[in-house]
């Protein structure tokens, strides 16, 4: 058990490192505290790695992930616009923060279950369990997995403190739009150039999106200079 928890574990971690997975671990760390991330993804993680050796273990049928694909896309395009509305809540306000915290645990854990079904990452813990101890397979998996996430979330945290709300905010959403826009078209046209395309799309209009805002504002923030110019 100790060895294939030990393989897993330097497997998985491996992985992990530059999957999408660990941009979505950060980019959910810009918008909320690490503890409610690391509960989500740690969550996900153990779920979505037990159906794994369960079916590398007990089944060593591959699961279709065409279908779950494309719902995980259109969760991720939603939960983009979740993030662009925005909380609205004061500090003080405790049972309505707590209520946020649930739904962000809900969100995060559901947004990885999603994402990581049919992922590399599964398949691999899969391939290591038909061969190795499913406890041990089950256990070093979702640790390696949480580990290297925890590395994203640091990052996330830490530019979260530098950079201004509204920053965070948009750049939050864009990411999740690009990931939903990936995971749609892996699902509606598996093994195509398709979902780099609509990412490439994706990040286009967001950047003429975000270039249309910033000249609509520096106009309206040049209007009154113009007004109190013109009275005197």
């Amino acid at each position: 058990m100790l060895s294939a928890l030990l393989l897993s574990f330097a497997v998985i971690f491996v992985a992990e490192l530059g999957d999408k997975s660990q941009l979505m671990a950060m980019t959910f760390a810009l918008r909320y505290k690490w503890y409610v991330v690391i509960g989500g993804i740690t969550a996900a993680t153990t779920v979505v790695h037990l159906v794994s050796v369960a079916v590398g273990h007990f089944l060593g049928v591959s699961i279709p992930t065409e279908l779950i694909s494309i719902v995980g896309g259109i969760a991720f395009v939603i939960f983009g616009l979740w993030t662009l509305r925005g909380d609205s809540l004061s500090e003080d306000e405790g049972a309505k923060a707590s209520r946020v915290t649930r739904s962000a645990f809900l969100a995060i854990a559901s947004a990885f279950f999603l994402a990581e079904l049919g992922d590399k990452t599964m398949l691999a813990t899969v391939t290591l369990a038909a061969d190795n101890d499913w406890v041990g397979v089950w256990i070093g998996s979702t640790v390696g997995m949480v580990a290297a996430d925890a590395l994203a979330i640091v990052v996330g945290a830490v530019l979260g403190k530098h950079l201004p709300e509204r920053v965070i905010q948009f750049g939050a959403a864009i990411l999740f739009f690009v990931f939903g826009a990936v995971l749609f078209f892996e699902g509606l046209m598996p093994g195509t150039a398709a979902p780099y395309i609509a990412a490439g799309v994706v990040l286009a209009v967001s950047a003429v999106v975000i270039a249309i805002l910033r000249r609509s504002r520096a106009r309206s923030a040049r209007e009154p200079v113009e007004q109190n110019t013109t009275g005197a």
